[in-house]
């Protein structure tokens, strides 16, 4: 069962976070990725809900939502934005997903059409369609650091070495270190998923509506190539954000926001 009660969503055992909509429109919903949760996109509401209502929310286990008593996989964070966007009440929405988020907002395209309007995904590190071995090492050592409570150097390690490059931890907003580094044990629920980094390219390559595939071109190098391999997969357009990298939501906010728009 599922109620709403102000900023709360109660689904089955858990509560999700939802902050207030922002802005006026069709409703844009967005999906963060792995460690982060809805602080992360302040910087991008402001530019989009010139066109959006721009709904963000904590994914479970995340920040201000409860994680329930089981070990939440890709189809429970799936079927909780479902349950989201059906206790809107508003029909299919937009969505716009980074990193593991990006994961999240496909598959429930090509599960859940009528639920999705279009799909904006930014970097989704589909591993299953084209393998990072170095990533995967890396992985299990920052999932071992967090076991070992070293939560701040995991975090700090994983941003640097995975997703944005040496010194990229200092481009990332305050409030959102804070959040990831309080949300690390969630990295450690996502590995234990074997299926996490999956993508059913024949369902979201079927999907009816438009979905564009957005990459960076600085950091490293493993994401763009996993975003090109997602986007020829689904028979998606690629479009590269010019001096971005993973989290163009924060160092390229209006960029991006124009790519989720256009």
């Amino acid at each position: 069962m599922t109620s709403t009660t102000a900023a709360r969503l109660r689904i089955d055992d858990a509560e999700l976070f939802v902050a207030d909509p922002v802005g006026d429109g069709e409703p844009l919903v967005l999906v963060h990725g792995a460690w982060t949760g809805a602080s992360t996109w302040a910087l991008l509401t402001g530019p989009l809900s010139a066109r959006y209502e721009v709904i963000a929310y904590d994914r479970r286990g995340h920040s201000g939502s409860t994680r329930g008593t089981a070990t939440p996989d890709r189809r429970r964070h799936e079927e909780d934005l479902a349950a989201l966007i059906e206790a809107l009440g508003r029909g299919p929405v937009h969505l716009a997903g980074t990193s593991y988020g990006a994961l999240v907002a496909l598959e429930l395209a090509g599960r859940r059409p009528e639920l999705v309007r279009s799909v904006v995904a930014h970097e989704p590190p589909a591993v299953a369609l084209h393998p990072a071995p170095e990533m995967e090492v890396l992985f299990a050592s920052v999932g071992a650091q967090i076991a070992a409570g070293d939560a701040a150097g995991a975090t700090r390690r994983f941003f640097e070495e995975a997703v944005l490059g040496p010194g990229g931890w200092s481009l990332v907003p305050e409030p959102v270190q804070a959040a990831a580094i309080g949300n690390a044990a969630t990295f450690a629920d996502m590995l234990a998923d074997p299926r996490w980094g999956e993508l059913d390219t024949d369902a979201i390559g079927a999907y009816p509506g438009r979905v564009l595939i957005t990459s960076g071109d600085t950091g490293p190098d493993w994401l763009p190539r996993i975003a090109r391999t997602v986007a020829r997969g689904i028979d998606a357009p690629v479009r590269v954000i010019d001096g971005a990298g993973h989290t163009p939501h924060h160092t390229h906010p209006e960029a991006f926001a124009a790519a989720i728009i256009g």
